[in-house]
């Protein structure tokens, strides 16, 4: 008999769509008010889908603050003093280039606009008007913006036309006001970012955690951003979850501490078990009005290479800022120098939304397995064990002499240390094929031989294959397996 051909049978221009009809399929990712003709941009997780953004989120968490003594982490409100917004530059610039179609009303992002032309260019010519837009960009010329439009006849999507307006500033906060009385409200903002959260919390961190700089503080959270165009699955939604980290250190250290951070973060995102050829670093050419350096981590996505998370020296923009606009001194002490000054800030800021969509690029394949007597294929998420939502499926062979008594002992023995799986119905072929459909990296089979040896059969998702191990052992080695530390 011939061996099965492992062989992805799908095109990368139509990976995406296949990911985001399998989410739907199976649990992990729907359309937000799906039944209301859904909500654009924003989306929920499902069963299996908020299991692995759970455990993305806490292998993250673990690996800053447990694996480190100098980092800590706080849970901050997202509602915060409308103050907050406007030290932190985000009310005055906190705004993206927008133009309108006048015949459609379709507001577009300018940047997404040319970039999505130059995708229909040769490769030479794409580069040079992403280069054009880039120097503009960085200039500000919003008149240049609208002639390079122009000049490439861009045309609107819905309407056809090339009948733009001018090009103009939007700002992305979404608004909102406190207060129970009409007309006596005071307009908040929902956070675009968790950062701001980590700063005006610093002093508190800092004395009463007694920690020396350098140190750390580590915030998962929601953010919003009210962004015209979004697009690309939940690469970029209105609603989003970050998990970022700001590094206090010592003024005039702090490129040091952003090399040693770009590197840490590559190492962290290689744990994942994802080749390097599929990252790279793309440094700033326009940086923040707060940044002396920063660089993005890209990773492959099926449309092209993309800023899944970012790494930035912010200076000591924000905590001056804030000390200036509320009145109260930020400084920190150091005692080695015997001296007070206000920390620079090294921040690891990382989509936890597109990083569960880089695990699923990274983990969805389609392989052909046919062999010379018959044609056979299978959809399986290779998900790093330690990240699969399932860690352990325990399925009885029959429903009957009992097969799931034994299978529910099982289960009850390894809930409590990992998530597992109990079904009986179907044959056992299609309960594999539905395992591997949601990434669950281990099946056991229960049957009559487990009666007679307490042995069982457990099936390997990635090569397939199966071993007959004692009933006791199942534990020990899916513990080992999937244990991210």
């Amino acid at each position: 008999m011939l061996l099965p051909i492992f062989a992805p049978v799908m095109a990368n221009e139509n990976k995406l769509q296949n990911i985001i009809a399998h989410c739907k399929e199976y649990g992990f990712i729907f359309q937000s008010s799906e039944i209301y003709d859904g909500l654009q941009a924003v989306y929920d997780y499902g069963q299996y889908g908020s299991e692995l953004k759970k455990n993305i989120r806490d292998y993250w968490w673990k690996s800053m603050t447990q694996m480190n003594d100098n980092i800590v982490g706080i849970d901050a409100a997202i509602f915060m003093h409308p103050t907050v917004w406007k030290a932190s530059g985000h009310v005055d610039n906190f705004s993206d280039p927008m133009i309108d179609n006048k015949d459609s009303n379709k507001r577009y992002r300018v940047d997404h606009l040319l970039e999505a032309h130059a995708e229909t260019l040769p490769k030479e010519e794409g580069d040079a008007l992403l280069a054009e837009m880039d120097t503009l960009l960085a200039a500000d010329d919003f008149a240049g913006l609208k002639q390079l439009i122009e000049d490439n006849k861009i045309k609107c999507g819905i309407s056809g036309t090339g009948n733009w307006t001018d090009v103009r500033q939007f700002n992305l906060m979404f608004s909102t006001e406190m207060g129970s009385v009409a007309g006596e409200a005071d307009v908040v903002y929902l956070r675009p970012e968790t950062a701001q959260g980590i700063f005006v919390n610093f002093l508190n961190v800092q004395k009463t955690g007694r920690m020396k700089i350098p140190f750390g503080i580590a915030q998962t959270g929601k953010a919003f951003r009210n962004e015209i165009v979004a697009r690309g699955f939940i690469f970029r939604m209105r609603e989003f979850e970050q998990m970022e980290m700001q590094f206090f250190v010592r003024p005039g250290t702090q490129k040091e501490w952003y090399e040693h951070w770009k590197e840490t973060r590559m190492k962290w995102h290689l744990s994942l078990g994802i080749s390097p050829d599929r990252y790279r670093f793309h440094d700033h050419v326009k940086l923040a009005h707060y940044a002396d350096a920063a660089c993005d981590i890209e990773y492959d996505f099926p449309m092209g290479f993309k800023e899944v998370e970012g790494v930035h020296s912010r200076t000591d923009f924000d905590l001056k800022n804030h000390q200036q606009y509320s009145g109260k001194k930020l400084t920190y002490f150091d005692t080695e120098l015997n001296q007070h000054y206000i920390p620079y800030v090294i921040e690891t800021s990382i989509g936890l939304d597109r990083t569960v969509m880089m695990i699923l690029s990274e983990a969805y394949q389609e392989e052909d397995l046919s062999t010379a007597e018959k044609q056979d294929s299978r959809v399986v998420l290779k998900f790093p064990p330690m990240l699969a939502p399932i860690k352990l499926a325990v399925l009885p062979l029959l429903k009957k002499d009992g097969l799931p008594e034994i299978a529910r002992e099982l289960m009850n023995e390894c809930r409590s240390e990992f998530r597992c799986f109990y079904e009986e119905k179907d044959t056992i072929g299609k309960r594999y094929r539905r395992m591997d459909a949601i990434g669950t990296p281990f099946c056991v089979t229960i049957d009559h031989q487990t009666k007679e040896d307490q042995t069982v059969t457990i099936r390997h998702r990635d090569s397939m294959q199966q071993e007959r191990i004692p009933i006791s052992s199942v534990k020990k080695l899916v513990l080992d397996k999937t244990r991210a530390f």
